[in-house]
């Protein structure tokens, strides 16, 4: 199976040579390049997440197999999906699914489903590959996109990821995809995604979930994060860094309705 490409040419360039120079001036940095189990990143359009992504994905070794989890927008599919086996095109050529990492997540996480429907029209992996791709030699991955909102399967599917990478030879980077949130003031989104990245850098998925649900905090990938940071805890991970943090609002000038985008990596 490919799956063919959803938003290039609309959320990033569909031009490999426009596309390259786009990621290489997001990626560039002085800052030596560091390992990490982990980072969450924005899925919005280049022109306005691309430089909170890019300071993530320039500051780290990028392994050549990550796994990829991120939100399901659309009301199509089952709402815990995985693909196993195929390749999704993209400018830069077909990146690969990993079909042995992601057959030991099947097996390990008996709730996700494989589904391509769900993954079909869906931008929040999509917009990662261009970035990894350029980045990664023999880049690899696992595709994992959630619809589900209840704490306790979102617990299960993390214990699960983390059981598969504790047995990995080879460093495997999870990739989070999430906006913060979505359409208020610049003001308020800011002070919100606050409460959210305190929580996020504290590796507490309770204190996460909890704490988008009681102040509405419309951060898209949320549940993806849970799954993450509970995989990351089952790990040992302690050490979490914001690298970036801004609002479209930054881009656009308009500060009454505004995204906000984080970028944060975990050691």
């Amino acid at each position: 199976m490919i799956r063919s490409p959803a938003v290039a040419g609309r959320f990033y360039p569909s031009d490999p040579r426009v596309l390259a120079s786009e990621i290489d001036d997001y990626t560039s940095s002085e800052a030596a390049q560091m390992a990490a189990r982990a980072c969450l990143v924005p899925h919005a359009g280049y022109m306005y997440s691309g430089r909170v992504a890019g300071a993530v994905y320039g500051s780290l070794e990028i392994p050549p197999s990550c796994i990829l989890i991120g939100p399901r927008h659309f009301p199509y599919g089952a709402p815990m999906s995985i693909l196993t086996e195929g390749n999704w095109a993209a400018p830069f050529g077909e990146a690969p699914i990993d079909s042995a990492l992601a057959a030991e997540i099947a097996r390990a996480c008996p709730r996700l489903r494989e589904d391509p429907v769900a993954h079909e029209t869906e931008h929040s992996l999509e917009v990662q590959i261009p970035f990894l791709q350029r980045l990664a030699a023999d880049f690899r991955f696992v595709p994992i996109v959630l619809a589900s909102d209840c704490y306790a399967p979102l617990e299960e599917l993390g214990h699960g990821l983390a059981r598969v990478l504790a047995a990995q030879q080879k460093p495997v980077l999870l990739v989070i995809s999430s906006d913060m949130n979505h359409y208020e003031s610049d003001e308020i989104t800011r002070g919100k995604d606050r409460k959210a990245i305190d929580r996020l850098l504290a590796i507490d998925p309770t204190g996460l979930y909890d704490t988008v649900r009681n102040e509405k905090i419309s951060m898209c990938g949320y549940a993806a994060a849970v799954v993450g940071l509970v995989a990351l805890r089952d790990l040992g991970v302690n050490e979490a860094k914001l690298l970036r943090y801004a609002t479209s609002g930054d881009v656009s000038g308009d500060r009454d309705e505004v995204v906000g985008y984080a970028g944060i990596i975990f050691q």
